[in-house]
């Protein structure tokens, strides 16, 4: 008698024999033998046998579909309407609020500030939405986060506190409670009881993100997760969690200064590319609609050193003012100092300057670093960068009403970049009246007068002439 499964058999066997049997569950790399150390991600622990492949799927009978499919332009748009929190800055970056069903994982370091935002957000939600809100912490006892609510003003009787860190407890609380919104902090402390390993590993953190996102779309309830990162800035857990979930938010700022800048990384209900500004204070945290004086420190006079450009994070400009020393030394390699820059950058910009516009700078110390704790990594605060530091070399105060925009090349010349005419007009409404922009910036904005520079000497002659007339007063003011 013929055996009904020895061609699925043969399929397996040569399946098995023609492809790797073990994957990393981190980054699906695939390995023909188990081995402790994943060689792709570097992850440990990470390697599982493969599911053996499954050759008869063509013949899976086809089941009832759950909903019929139905032309797009018949789709409910009413699942999809986001909710207001109440928090202007989340929702900026949100796209208008929370979505029903939404999963949203914010991460950011220790102390940032997470769990204070998001206790805002419930206490907000709790207020204004007529639903109760549930705040689940794995991290704290209940009364420690009283004892925060108490010092925000984030007391409200619809807002709901739960130490737990079991996921069986959790869904009970939901069930108890019946919440419209719930946050959870942090998804590494959670462990759920079907899955091994211990809190925070890779299989505890899948089972965890995957019961409540099935938890959030079979009840259209908005679900806000924390989530750990590790000392690269990356979220910790296993890759997949940011796949599960709909919405990636990156909570992030100085621990010295009180801003904080909250970025989208993924967002599948709206732009990915928004940035909500928030000030952390003793009370609690506040949103910032109009940052950038957070950034500037206003002077009738300029000083020499600084020039301030404007820098577009997400789709908003904020004007960053950069500050510049170069002073003598003694020791033979030149200290090189940045702080909010990125180094390399700076490093380059030097170069450029001492080879194409014959700013000195070989032996001398240089020290850069911008106002508020501002971190600005883009191209466009180039062409102030370089201006700040030849108005230190040259100790020539740049004109307190102009701003600069520009990226800078390796042969000195000056490159457009994005939004020109919306970062001048952010400038314009602050006040400045004179910009240096590259070439073929496009249309610009009325109130600030464009100068246009092809490179970075025709940018330097405006301090040159102010450094020629500075000596041309010396000898008088001497007198």
């Amino acid at each position: 008698m013929s055996d009904p499964l020895a061609s699925v058999r043969s399929v397996a066997t040569k399946t098995k024999s023609a492809r790797p049997g073990y994957r990393c569950a981190e980054c699906g790399n695939e390995v023909a033998k188990w081995v402790g150390r994943c060689p792709e991600c570097q992850a440990w622990g990470t390697i599982a046998e493969a599911a053996a492949p499954r050759p008869g799927l063509s013949k899976v009978a086809a089941g009832a579909p759950a909903t019929p499919a139905r032309p797009i332009g018949q789709v409910d748009l009413e699942s999809a309407k986001a909710k207001p929190t109440g928090v202007d800055e989340l929702d900026r970056v949100l796209g208008g609020g929370l979505v029903p069903g939404a999963v949203v994982l914010l991460a950011g370091e220790p102390g940032v500030g997470k769990s204070t935002l998001l206790l805002e957000v419930t206490h907000r939600w709790a207020a204004n939405s007529g639903t109760p809100a549930l705040y689940v912490t794995g991290e704290e006892s209940a009364g420690q986060v009283r004892l925060r609510a108490e010092r925000t003003g984030a007391l409200h009787d619809q807002l709901y506190v739960a130490a737990e860190s079991d996921l069986g407890s959790l869904l009970g609380h939901v069930d108890n409670v019946q919440p419209g919104l719930l946050v959870v902090d942090s998804v590494q402390t959670m462990v759920s009881g079907e899955a091994e390993g211990s809190p925070g590993g890779v299989t505890q953190v899948r089972a965890v993100t995957t019961a409540l996102v099935a938890l959030a779309k079979d009840r259209g309830l908005p679900v806000l997760l924390v989530g750990h990162v590790t000392k690269d800035g990356n979220v910790a857990g296993p890759r997949v969690l940011e796949h599960l979930v709909d919405v990636v938010l990156q909570f992030e700022g100085d621990r010295h200064s009180s801003l904080r800048l909250l970025r989208g990384i993924k967002n599948r209900f709206g732009a990915s590319d928004e940035v909500g500004c928030f000030e952390l204070y003793d009370g609690g945290i506040m949103g910032v609609p109009d940052p950038s004086g957070l950034f500037l420190n206003r002077r009738d006079a300029g000083v020499p050193g600084t020039a301030v450009s404007v820098v577009v994070e997400g789709k908003r400009p904020m004007l960053a003012e950069l500050q510049a020393l170069v002073a003598n030394t003694q020791m033979p390699v030149p200290r090189r100092a940045v702080s909010g820059l990125d180094s390399a950058r700076v490093a380059m910009i030097l170069a450029v300057l001492e080879r194409r516009a014959k700013v000195s700078l070989g032996n001398k110390e240089v020290f850069v670093a911008t106002v508020g704790g501002m971190k600005v990594v883009e191209p466009g605060a180039d062409l102030a960068l370089a201006i700040a530091v030849a108005s230190a070399a040259w100790d020539v105060a740049v004109p307190a009403d102009m701003v600069a925009v520009g990226e800078l090349g390796l042969a000195g010349e000056l490159r457009r970049v994005n939004g020109t005419s919306r970062r001048l007009a952010e400038a314009a409404r602050l006040g400045f009246t004179t910009a240096l922009v590259p070439p073929d910036s496009g249309p610009l904005p009325d109130g600030v007068k464009a100068i246009v520079v092809r490179d970075i000497r025709e940018a330097l002659k405006i301090l040159q002439r102010d450094r020629r007339r500075t000596a041309e007063r010396a000898p008088s003011d001497a007198e």
